[in-house]
């Protein structure tokens, strides 16, 4: 049975539609007609944003669609998504129901279950077209994540706590009600005439957030409530978005990317750049290269660091990569033991290999295509596919990606190969698409 429906009056101002286009303006440009998915449980957080997102989008000619991840793990979770469809119904807002399905984890559930909530609703903007996710963190979760960082230990970067915008593979995540508290979002239901579904488990303990909650409150009393954490998460946001633009000015200058998925590096410039700024192009790179969302841990980039200004003299292994000391360059590569196995590709749909290429298989072509490394074999390649393939690196050659039917190499788009009888067949473009990357809209701050 889904949870009571609730309608609270306050005294706080509602949240108006020209705040909301201020904060929304934070992630311009965005297309004409703009569409957006807003991730909607039921909650009053997110049903206040469903209906800010509806009214912005309406007035630029856009439209918004209405998603729900129901994760099965209460029983009243199916009746509260079916109870958040009828509201959208009733307000003319495409609704989508997502099913988390598959085994569930013994431990972790918290963790495990925002993950699977992630890759379903941005799965569902990849397949829609859809460009934009809207979350409905606020001021309070912001305030809690500062909180919760703080606990682990997190340095000045996590201290920043959440950004308004996440660029990720086919969508971005936008938060424009980080600067928002919860109770003028209740204040615009309460005058809007809507209601919203208080979920139990935001009351379970067995959920450090809930803990977070009873301690905030505590905090509070003693003046270090959401107001006094969410300034310190600005302040450090904005000193860690200078941080990241110095970092992309250095990229630019000092990496050189191949579209084949390897890159050179100026040694020398990496190494003379302030210690924060080359630590940061050094995770950037190796993440990137490695087609990895996280770097390496900070210790392990501080002794590459180390060895770059000393000369580099030998080469490393680091992040699932390979870092090679070449005629006063660096060369950075995939390293062959930690690739992906080869993945089946299916007519029709997407793929990724490797976190690094993806690729989609057009209809009409034959089963039993393949994508991964080309390893050691090496293509019956001639002319310009034989002068691209002698132009990579050798370390570099095993990451190429290369296409195979029955287990003979068929293409490596990077080098313009194509076997014989397969040119007239239009093969699918494998294209670089790093899950992270090398450079992307920095930290925003709403």
């Amino acid at each position: 049975m889904a949870a009571p429906l609730v309608a609270l009056a306050g005294a706080a101002e509602p949240v108006t539609a020209a705040e909301f286009a201020q904060s929304m303006a934070t992630f311009a440009p965005f297309e004409p007609a703009p569409a957006l998915a807003v991730a909607v449980s039921g909650g009053s957080d997110s049903m206040a944003l469903m209906l800010l997102a509806r009214d912005w989008a309406g007035a630029r000619g856009g439209r918004v669609f209405a998603l729900t991840v129901d994760h099965g793990l209460r029983d009243e979770s199916a009746a509260e998504a079916r109870e958040v469809a009828a509201r959208c119904a009733a307000l003319g807002i495409d609704h989508a129901i997502l099913l988390w399905a598959g085994p569930r984890p013994s431990s972790g559930i918290e963790a495990e279950a925002r993950d699977a909530r992630y890759r379903l609703l941005e799965a569902w903007c990849a397949a829609h077209g859809v460009l934009h996710l809207l979350l409905a963190h606020q001021r309070e979760d912001q305030a809690e994540t500062v909180l919760m960082r703080l606990r682990r230990g997190s340095g000045a970067d996590g201290l920043a706590a959440m950004p308004g915008l996440v660029e990720h593979r086919d969508v971005r995540l936008l938060r424009p009600l980080l600067a928002v508290p919860r109770r003028r979002l209740r204040a615009l239901l309460a005058a809007a005439g809507e209601a919203w579904i208080e979920d139990p488990s935001n009351r379970n303990p067995a959920f450090l957030r809930v803990r977070l909650r009873s301690e905030m409150a505590a905090l509070a009393a003693k003046g270090l409530g959401a107001e006094p954490l969410v300034a310190l998460a600005r302040r450090l946001g904005t000193a860690r978005a200078l941080a990241e633009r110095d970092t992309a000015a250095l990229l630019a200058r000092a990496v050189a990317f191949d579209p084949a998925g390897f890159a050179w590096l100026d040694r020398g410039l990496i190494a003379a750049a302030p210690h924060a700024i080359a630590m940061k192009a050094l995770a950037a790179i190796i993440a990137t290269v490695a087609g990895a969302y996280y770097p390496p841990r900070n210790e392990r980039l501080e002794r590459l660091l180390a060895a770059l200004r000393q000369g580099l003299a030998s080469g490393r292994s680091l992040g699932g990569c390979l870092i090679l000391p070449r005629r006063g360059r660096v060369l950075v590569c995939r390293e062959p033991v930690a690739m992906e196995a080869p993945i089946a590709l299916l007519p029709g749909e997407d793929a990724v290999w490797d976190g690094r290429f993806a690729v989609k298989l057009k209809p009409g072509l034959p089963a039993g295509l393949t994508l991964g490394g080309l390893g050691a074999a090496a293509p019956g390649a001639r002319g310009a596919a034989r002068a691209a393939l002698a132009a990579v690196p050798a370390e570099a050659r095993s990451g190429l990606a290369a296409l195979r039917c029955a287990g003979e190499i068929i293409a490596v788009p990077a080098l313009g190969y194509e076997a014989e009888g397969w040119r007239k067949l239009a093969l699918p473009a494998v294209i670089f698409r790093p899950t992270r990357p090398l450079t992307g809209a920095g930290f925003t701050i709403v």
